[in-house]
């Protein structure tokens, strides 16, 4: 990538003893929709504060449009936008009010806040709540509201931290939509998820476990190059079955997903041999067949690599 919009360079930070984030390096492309994916405490919104310049790393640098956030804050300020997980505006001012404050704060002209307040109402739909205080605002629209306040200023650069945690699944919808609305106009997107389904609408995605990457690419890529085969089974006891399937060296991984195993065989591997194992340990089999692994699938089996 010649010349990336985001850069990172054994971006790293610690807490005393803990090690949060370890040793991230890649690059983000302009006009990109990134995700970085994990669990709780994987490091996710440690990275993103450091990308927006609240969290000086311990190593390692970070670049926005060229500019060291670490040593030139205020530089980088203007071309970036950061979202944080938890509703981060007034809730004792309304909608219009908080979008005039972050104009303000911006420094964004009067004569350009019309047609941008027309553009963002028109993704949001909040023209019609501009007297209703933030605090009123439903979980969804709250989203809405913070995401219309971070692009007020037209930033080069939107990082987004869980934006969709605990909002209903139609405003999950309507936020991703916006996104890439917002990435087809060259706005560099990076955005942070547990939510593998929705890592699967990004471009490309770091899959991060306990601070390190243990995987970079593209979600189609990083589905595609899972080396076996991937079975659904329904069983009788699909908790018991789960522990015995991770317990035979055929399966590289086995994860329970609502009522249904997905279980990773290692390459060559007989289906029949799979079964004949089950019903030798009187596990009953309800159905079975076989699938293509999702993002979910790819995230588990690197986990258990990586912790082998």
């Amino acid at each position: 990538m010649s010349d990336p919009s985001v850069s990172l360079r054994g971006l790293s930070r610690d807490f005393g003893t803990l090690t949060a984030v370890d040793d991230l390096t890649f690059d983000v492309g302009r006009g990109e929709l990134f995700g970085i994916v994990g669990p709780d405490g994987a490091g996710k919104t440690t990275t993103l504060r450091m990308l927006a310049g609240v969290l000086r790393p311990t190593r390692g640098t970070a670049l926005i449009e060229g500019v060291d956030v670490a040593q030139d804050p205020e530089g980088a300020k203007p071309h970036l936008a950061y979202m944080a997980q938890r509703f981060g505006l007034y809730e004792d001012l309304t909608v219009s009010e908080n979008l005039a404050f972050y104009a303000d704060m911006y420094s964004v002209p009067k004569a350009e806040r019309p047609e941008r307040l027309k553009r963002l109402f028109k993704f949001s739909r909040l023209d019609e709540f501009t007297d209703r205080l933030a605090g009123k605002l439903s979980g969804g629209m709250k989203q809405k509201l913070s995401l219309s306040c971070c692009l007020i200023h037209t930033p080069k650069v939107l990082l987004l931290d869980e934006p969709t945690f605990g909002v209903d699944p139609i405003s999950r919808r309507e936020l991703w939509l916006i996104l890439h609305e917002m990435v087809e106009q060259g706005v560099t997107v990076i955005v942070s998820t547990s939510y593998l389904d929705e890592a699967e609408r990004c471009d490309r995605v770091v899959l991060l476990n306990e601070g390190r990457a243990i995987a970079l690419d593209t979600p189609s890529h990083l589905q595609a190059g899972l080396d076996g085969t991937m079975l659904a089974l329904r069983t009788t006891t699909p908790r018991d079955a789960r522990d015995f399937l991770k317990s035979l060296p055929s399966v590289s991984s086995a994860a329970l997903f609502g009522d249904a195993i997905h279980a990773l065989l290692t390459p060559g591997t007989d289906v029949d041999q799979l079964t004949s194992a089950l019903a030798a340990r009187h596990i009953d089999i309800l159905g079975l067949e076989k699938i293509e692994p999702s993002l979910e699938d790819v995230f588990i089996h690197l986990v258990r690599v990586a912790n082998d």
